[in-house]
């Protein structure tokens, strides 16, 4: 797996998180709603750390994306709130994109 597609794996997941998420918070599935939470606020940390702010001019701007999604991630695991989950998603989802795009990963 190149590195563009490994990125765009770890984003698929992460949204797939969120859906679980959404789902959990919807039927009042605090535990699993909770792990949804949880494992897409690593892979968000994962990808935070990954970056490369010296090397990469957008760096410091994707940074700050992360750790904005990663406070909505524990806001929304603390509250079982389904609007940042949402709001996540829609930041989330055209970054994706942009990578599958990057990386040539045709859908």
């Amino acid at each position: 797996m190149s590195p563009g597609q490994l990125i765009v794996a770890l984003y698929d997941r992460t949204l797939l998180d969120l859906e679980r998420a959404l789902t959990a918070i919807a039927g009042n599935e605090i535990e699993a709603a909770h792990l949804a939470l949880v494992h897409a606020q690593e892979i968000i940390h994962e990808l935070y750390t990954s970056l490369d702010l010296k090397g990469w001019p957008g760096g410091a701007s994707l940074a700050e994306v992360y750790r904005h999604v990663q406070t909505l991630l524990v806001q929304a695991n603390i509250h079982k709130d389904p609007v940042p989950v949402r709001a996540c998603r829609e930041m989330l989802v055209p970054l994706r994109d942009a990578w599958r795009e990057a990386a040539g990963i045709v859908t």
